[in-house]
Parts: structure tokens; sequence; C-alpha cells
């Protein structure tokens, strides 16, 4: 016989596991500190090739003024200024990353316990269906 609270919880496990459920599977993969390092490291990649290219739109662009002003500037400051945009760049995007990458991580270890838990509780249906059933017929189940 058909239970319609069972049929619900795994219908609405199903729909966990096929759709939010794939990324919290794959980030529960590790831990907290692996993911978020991983992450940040991606970022610190990602980071410096932004920049770079951002650096070489800007001196294509500016290129006739850097070139017929090559003489009168101060390279040591100008390359002081550029490592140090970088460097707040780099850790601003660092911070923003730590932060969306911990509060994604919770929230996929919260989906994941719950998801646990139905499966818990789906066992447990089948379980005592299972007792039912072996005791109507006078089977005995293994225990």
């Amino acid at each position: 016989m058909l239970n319609n609270q069972k049929i619900k919880k795994m219908h609405k496990l199903a729909v966990y596991e096929s759709g939010e459920g794939k990324k919290h599977l794959a980030i529960s993969n590790y831990y907290r500190s692996d993911y978020i390092g991983l992450a940040l490291i991606k970022n610190f990649f990602l980071t410096t090739i932004a920049y770079g290219l951002l650096l070489m739109i800007y001196f294509g662009y500016r290129s006739e003024y850097f070139m017929e002003n090559i003489h009168k500037m101060n390279l040591v400051f100008m390359a002081a200024e550029v490592i140090g945009l970088y460097i707040i760049l780099l850790v601003a995007y660092s911070i923003l990353t730590y932060v969306y990458c911990s509060v994604k991580y919770s929230k996929a270890q919260k989906g994941i316990q719950e998801y646990y838990r139905g499966l818990t509780q789906m066992k447990k249906a089948y379980d005592r269906e299972e007792r039912r059933n072996g005791r109507i017929t006078g089977r005995r189940t293994k225990e």
C-alpha cells in the first residue's frame, strides 16, 4: 500500500538531490578549510589575470602619453603605485571570496544535514514497514 507521506518525502529528497543537492554534495566532500583555501587560490590567479589584463588595456590606451612623457615620470613611484593597487585589489577580493565561500559552505552543510536526516527517516519508515509485513505474513525478519 502506498503511503502519501513517504511519497512526498521521497519526492522532496529526489528534488533536492537533483537540484541544489548536487552542488551541496560536491562542496561537502571538502573540509571547510580546504574548500575555502582552494577558492582563495583560484581567487589569487583570477585576480592576477584580471589585473594584468586591466593594466594592459590601461597602458595600451595611454601608450601615446607614456611614450611622450616617459623621461619626466618617476618610474619607481609608478611601479609602487601599480603594485600597491594590485595588493589592495587582491586583499579586497580575497576577503570577499572568504566570506562568500564560508557562507556557501555553511549553507551546504545545513542542506546536507537536512538531506541525511530525511534519508534516515525514510530508512526508519522502511524498517518499520518491513517489520510490520514480516509479522503479518508470519515470516521472521533478520536481526
